[in-house]
């Protein structure tokens, strides 16, 4: 996917010749350019050889020799950006790989949703209270939740926000990650409250201690540290939702002859957005991190086969992943049509199960859990 490979047909800033959507307009054109201008220059947030060995990742997931685990909020906050919140989420997802491993007894790869997520898709643009009609409030990277004109009003200025939170959390985790923090041989530095109560914690604490009992076996006879067990690979996603903000920190690398969105790792497209022609397949077709696209219910095999064609055209191994959210109670009649569709194709992808947004259920208050 060189320059020259995608041509004068694709550059970082071509999807805003394509049909936009969930992307507010900046009633400053200037400021928001200037604002882009000062992300371009920057440091990138994660670097092209991990987006490549992320890549290398999800091919062996493809070939079922791994398994990709996804995990993070459905959106954060920049208030969100404290070392307990981001600790916690990264025990869960440890928690969940060691009991994934004990069972299917292979890799696992950890992708954190999170240290991005900060742009929320809207089903209306605007959002009524007391018969007051504002703009719907989209994330915290693109403006405010107080329901007032000003807080709600697009503010370009909150997209180096969300970098500077972005970079604190990826800071935060490396160093967690490199100080021995993921080390198997202490699992206690993990344990979370809630595991405590769970019916099944007595079963999840043997399993732990199992394997870093096996750890120091294997070490005590061997005389050899087994310093794979002693840190993860980890990586980073959220939805490619605001394109600004994606496009002002993607960057071509002379040395790998590619473009790389570096705002992540792994970049996804939401439903919403992933329409055959849409200014998000337009972006995330040229770069090269491997991507993902929320599969919804009124998925098409038609318009999957589009999008494989213009995401993947050459069948790269660990380009492409279709997270399916299609809910307990349709899935048995929606992924099979699917399926057959990827394999007519004869595609590589690899197949994701998002398990909570095909499972909302409304409260009585309004409030959505899933």
């Amino acid at each position: 996917m060189s320059e020259t490979g995608l041509s004068a047909a694709w550059k970082p800033d071509s999807w805003q010749s394509s049909t936009v959507g969930q992307i507010p307009r900046y009633g400053d054109a200037a400021h928001s350019e200037a604002v882009m201008a000062a992300l371009a220059k920057l440091p990138p947030l994660v670097t092209s050889w991990e987006i490549e060995a992320l890549r290398a990742h999800i091919a062996l997931a493809q070939a079922g020799k791994a398994f990709v685990l996804q995990g993070g909020d459905c959106a954060e906050t920049f208030e969100d950006c404290t070392s307990a919140v981001i600790v916690n989420k990264l025990k869960i997802l440890l928690q969940m790989s060691v009991a994934i491993i004990s069972g299917i007894k292979l890799p696992v790869v950890r992708i954190g949703r999170i240290a991005g997520q900060y742009a929320k898709p809207r089903s209306a643009d605007t959002e009524v209270r007391d018969g007051v009609s504002l703009p719907s409030f989209r994330g915290d990277i693109i403006n405010r939740n107080a329901f007032t004109a000003d807080d709600r009003e697009p503010d370009p200025e909150l997209m180096l926000r969300a970098y500077e939170r972005a970079a604190l959390t990826l800071n935060f985790i490396r160093g967690l990650i490199d100080g021995g923090f993921a080390d198997l041989h202490h699992p206690e530095n993990w344990d979370l409250d809630w595991v405590s109560h769970s019916p099944l914690a007595d079963e999840y604490q043997h399993m732990v201690q199992t394997a870093a009992d096996g750890l120091d076996f294997f070490e005590s006879i061997t005389g050899k540290s087994i310093d794979q067990a002693r840190r993860v690979d980890f990586y980073t996603a959220h939805e490619g939702l605001h394109l600004p903000y994606e496009q002002a920190q993607t960057r071509f690398l002379a040395h790998r002859q590619k473009w790389y969105d570096l705002t992540t790792h792994f970049p996804w497209i939401g439903a919403r957005t992933s329409r055959p022609g849409s200014a998000h397949i337009e972006f995330f077709r040229g770069v090269s991190n491997p991507v993902g696209v929320k599969i919804s219910t009124d998925m098409s095999p038609e318009w999957l086969r589009s999008l494989i064609r213009s995401l993947n055209p050459d069948n790269e191994p660990g380009r492409l992943t279709l997270i399916h959210r299609f809910g307990a109670s349709r899935i048995r009649d929606l992924l099979p049509p699917l399926i057959e569709t990827v394999r007519q194709e004869g595609a590589l992808v690899l197949w994701v199960c998002d398990p909570m947004h095909g499972n909302t259920e409304t409260a009585s208050n309004g409030l959505k859990t899933r």
